[in-house]
């Protein structure tokens, strides 16, 4: 029920141009290797190389521009992995309703928030209603939202979104509404004249909008005051529950049906339809027993819907990551449920795009490469990554079933397989039953965690489930439809932007040298090219030593005259300017048949370079130092969905906001302004040598432009130093600090005595 696209023509092209490339970069290593021994041998064979300047002294130096440039080849040569096969993946959902209109699976589907004051109720109750409103049998599907705040004025919005929800669902169905969250689909409407001949559908709209206002207003302002109105705190028995509350991380577990079968009557819309079950849970949290994050919750949620409904399929998605496309179930089940491959399937992961996201990407957020190229590469050697987001999951294979050719044929409609599944109980007895599961206390001494779940001991809990899950010898797909199927919001500030790569990265290293590591564990259980698919991202953070070397040595050996690379006139130039040529003109094509721009492009190339220096930097420390027994700041963060309307400006004019002081500000800054004083030193030095500009150039052309890139591209950062007067400018203090740290590195290298 879908079909798999090879697109072989272009690959086969890509793949002479790859082989052409290495070439470049074996003959940049084998000059590299040569030069080693030819500086420690002596400075006279030097010169014939250098045309003078250097001596062994600068031995070290080559050493460790050497290593540098190892591991970047190394790691390019990783990457081909995610280019030389890439698959696209095209379901058929036609044929799914033709084939199983009444047979459907049941589904269910898990919304996880952790702290209301930077995920807005708001926010995520509009999540909440994308899902529920999924074009699939109402009877069929479960939706649970798991608060990890234990909030009463998040439980107070889902009991205001599930009223609401009787009167949006049956609209939406009526008049095939896309995108089906509230919120983006009035703000869609307002992009073209609502104008139209059907008088109904006029009508129906006014009266759903302003319910719709009436509702988020009720909502804001219980999140302002922080307190749920008396009149329905007395009307509810569930808000009891909080009787009890001490904190966020003491409190008991708080469970509420809010609509179930066996509650009939309350649980139909307003034409007589059958709602979603749609669940609220605030799993039990104490101080002395860890709650492993969105880890911890998302185990807890796959074993309370066990007793509840039971899906045979799970789709979890993040609070902020609304429903685009109400087809995106039946997509996904067209892989579950295909004759010939669906059995291989333990996961289907649909891409994550954001929404507001400015026409050139100022952060880099939209992952643009990432989601429209390398995803498909890693689906053509195994099976993408699980991103935990926007992915449905088989829930057999979650509670640890391991793969079997054997087993072809499924019967999606049994109900003998749930690992708690009650025979007949009361509501009552039932979320009774279903909070003993979501006790703090129930892993304890279980496979929870390891062999069933999510696993944990990893700030990237997702990625390490999914390399566990295909380790077992299940597969899994990428499915990347033209309507998008979920979209998010992506941090507009690049303070944000560097703190989320941080724990991504951050979290990506502790599986490289985890015992998850796809090099280690993966070996004899996955391809080659998925080991080197999945060691792409593991080896982010590391890059940032390779990254910080090429942005240090070039320019400060281009202050005190040392060449670094081979002039003009040598042979040995030609491999270095067709790998920069070559690479940098495929990244701009890749990136332009992506979907992006030419600023856009840059734009990539800026975060490429400050996430390398910044997040990576502090992420390669962190795990490090915690690697040797020291304790670091790893914890985990949740990126704030809340924006300032003057941030919010800023960003939509694409104007980069620093703000506040941070220690990768600082870092950032004084690399930058490093840069700036060794070009500058540079060119007044070729100005007023005997030799003149031309033979300083000839000499040195490659640091030249290395260094001028760096400039170039940091010229933000300048701005957010010295020209800026808005807020969001880089603090005075991170100004002094970083020109005072940049000029003592350029004074003291300027004065070592080498010899």
């Amino acid at each position: 029920m879908f079909e798999t696209e090879r697109r072989r023509g272009k690959v086969i092209v890509y793949r002479i141009f790859s082989v052409t490339l290495f070439a470049g970069i074996f003959s940049i290593w084998a000059y590299g290797f040569s030069n080693l021994f030819i500086i420690h041998g002596g400075a006279g064979q030097q010169q014939e190389h250098h045309g003078g300047g250097a001596n062994k002294s600068y031995w070290v130096l080559w050493v460790v521009l050497f290593a540098a440039e190892l591991w970047f080849g190394f790691y390019w040569i990783l990457t081909q992995a995610l280019r030389w096969n890439p698959v696209f993946r095209h379901p058929f959902n036609n044929r799914l309703s033709l084939r199983y209109g009444h047979s459907l699976p049941t589904v269910d589907v898990f919304v996880c928030t952790a702290d209301p004051e930077i995920e807005p109720p708001m926010m995520v109750m509009n999540t909440v209603l994308s899902v529920m409103a999924y074009d699939y049998p109402s009877e069929k599907l479960s939706v649970y939202l798991s608060d990890d705040a234990a909030s009463e004025i998040t439980f107070y919005a889902l009991l205001e979104a599930s009223s609401f929800a009787k009167h949006w669902l049956p609209f939406c169905k009526r008049f095939n509404v896309e995108p089906r969250s509230p919120s983006a689909y009035f703000n869609s409407l307002s992009s073209f004249s609502t104008s139209s001949n059907d008088s109904v559908w006029t009508k129906e709209l006014a009266h759903i909008k302003k319910m719709y206002q009436d509702m988020e207003r009720r909502i804001e302002d219980a999140t302002k005051s922080g307190k749920v109105p008396r009149d329905v705190r007395s009307k509810h028995k569930a808000f009891s529950q909080w009787d009890s509350f001490s904190s966020r991380r003491d409190h008991d577990t708080m469970l509420q049906i809010l609509f179930h079968s066996k509650d009939a009557e309350n649980s139909k819309d307003v034409e007589g339809s059958v709602m979603p079950t749609l669940v609220y849970l605030a799993r039990e949290k104490r101080p002395q027993y860890p709650h492993h994050f969105k880890a911890g919750a998302m185990n807890s949620l796959i074993r309370v819907s066990s007793t509840i409904s039971n899906g045979k399929i799970i789709m979890n998605v993040d609070c902020d990551m609304y429903s685009n496309n109400s087809e995106s179930v039946r997509d996904a089940l067209c892989f579950f449920m295909d004759e010939e491959k669906g059995h291989e399937i333990a996961y289907v992961q649909f891409p994550q795009y954001f929404l507001g996201i400015t026409k050139n990407d100022l952060y880099g957020s939209d992952l643009r490469v990432i989601s429209e190229l390398e995803f498909h590469g890693a689906d053509g050697c195994g099976g993408p990554l699980y991103i935990g987001s926007g992915c449905f999951h088989r829930r057999e294979v979650l509670c640890g079933k391991k793969f079997s050719d054997q087993r072809k044929v499924v019967d999606w409609n049994s109900e003998d397989d749930g690992l708690f599944m009650e025979e007949e109980a009361s509501l009552q007895k039932l979320e009774q039953e279903s909070k003993a599961l979501a006790s703090c206390t129930y892993e304890h001494n279980t496979t929870w965690g390891t062999e069933l779940g999510l696993v944990y001991g990893c700030a990237v809990e997702d990625v390490i489930t999914g390399l566990s899950i295909q380790s077992k010898g299940w597969k899994s797909v990428y499915c990347n439809p033209k309507r998008k199927a979920f979209l998010g919001v992506a941090p507009n500030t690049l303070g944000q932007t560097l703190v989320q790569h941080k724990r991504w990265s951050e979290g990506q290293l502790q599986i490289a040298v985890s015992k998850y590591s796809p090099a280690l564990y993966g070996y004899g259980k996955l391809s080659l090219g998925l080991q080197m698919a999945c060691s792409t991202y593991n080896l982010w953070a590391p890059n940032c030593l390779a990254t910080l070397c090429f942005s240090l040595l070039p320019s400060l050996c281009l202050l005190k005259g040392i060449p670094l690379f081979p002039k003009m006139s040598s042979p040995w130039f030609v491999p270095f300017a067709y790998v920069i040529v070559a690479e940098t003109t495929y990244s701009l094509f890749e990136f332009l048949i992506c979907g992006g721009t030419l600023k856009g492009w840059w734009n990539e190339q800026r975060m490429w370079l400050y996430k390398r220096t910044s997040s990576y930097f502090f992420a390669f420390m962190d795990t490090t130092l915690k690697l040797l027994g020291f304790s670091s700041d790893s914890g985990f963060i949740v990126t704030s969905k809340v924006a300032e309307e003057e941030v919010s400006q800023r960003y939509k004019e694409e104007v980069m906001e620093f703000g506040a002081s941070s220690p990768m500000f600082t870092l950032l800054a004084t690399l930058a302004m490093l840069n700036l004083f060794c070009f500058l030193g540079a060119l007044m030095e070729a100005l007023i040598s005997e030799g003149g500009f031309v033979r300083v150039l000839e000499k040195m052309m490659l640091q030249i432009i290395l260094c001028g890139v760096l400039v170039l591209i940091n010229v933000p950062i300048y701005q957010g130093l010295f020209f800026r007067k808005d807020k969001g400018r880089l603090p005075t203090s991170v100004a002094t600090k970083s020109t005072i740290f940049a000029l003592s590195a350029c004074v003291i290298f300027k004065a070592l005595h080498l010899t």
